[in-house]
C-alpha cells in the first residue's frame, strides 16, 4: 500500500524497540507516562514467542517507522471470533498525514479475510481527535458499557 510513499508491513522482531517506544510516546500523550512496564523482552516474547498473543502492523515513511497497529484475537459469548484493537500509534510528527486510517483500513482487511465478526477497541473520553478519527470512520462509540479491569504485579 502506498500513499505519500507509505508501505504498510506485518510488525517483525527488529520492530520491537520502535514498537517500544511508540507505546512509550503513547502513554505520554494519554498522561500516564510511568505506567508501561512491557520491555523489549516481554514484547518480543508476547508478539513472537511459541505462544504469541498478538500481532501488528507497521507504516514506514522513507524506510522509517511512522505507525502501527496493535491487535489481537478475541471471542464474543454472541457473535464469536472477534478482533481487539489494541492500539493504533502514530508518531506526533507523522499525525493527520493518512497514516492512521490507512492502519484501520488495513487492520479492517484483515478482520475481513479472517471472517471475523468484529473489530473493537477503546478510546479515552477526552480524546477527542481520535473520537473524531474513528467516527469518519463509521465507527460505533458505544457510551453504554464500562470498563473493568483487577490488575496483577
Amino acid at each position: 500500500m502506498n500513499k505519500n510513499n507509505i508501505q504498510l508491513r506485518k510488525g517483525t522482531p527488529s520492530d520491537i524497540p520502535e514498537l517500544l517506544n511508540l507505546i512509550k510516546e503513547l502513554a505520554a500523550y494519554e498522561k500516564e507516562p510511568d505506567a508501561v512496564i512491557v520491555t523489549e523482552e516481554i514484547l518480543l516474547e508476547d508478539g513472537f514467542g511459541e505462544n504469541s498473543i498478538f500481532d501488528f502492523i507497521v507504516a514506514e515513511k522513507d524506510e522509517k517507522v511512522a505507525g502501527i497497529a496493535l491487535y489481537y484475537s478475541k471471542y464474543s459469548t454472541w457473535k464469536g471470533r472477534c478482533l481487539y484493537l489494541e492500539d493504533i500509534i502514530v508518531k506526533e510528527s507523522e499525525r493527520m498525514n493518512g497514516i492512521g486510517s490507512l492502519l484501520l483500513k488495513e487492520l479492517i482487511a484483515i478482520a475481513d479475510k479472517a471472517g471475523v465478526k468484529r473489530l473493537e477497541w477503546q478510546v479515552l473520553d477526552w480524546n477527542e481527535p481520535a473520537i473524531n478519527f474513528y467516527k469518519k470512520h463509521k465507527a460505533i462509540i458505544d457510551g453504554e458499557w464500562l470498563n473493568c479491569k483487577v490488575e496483577f504485579e
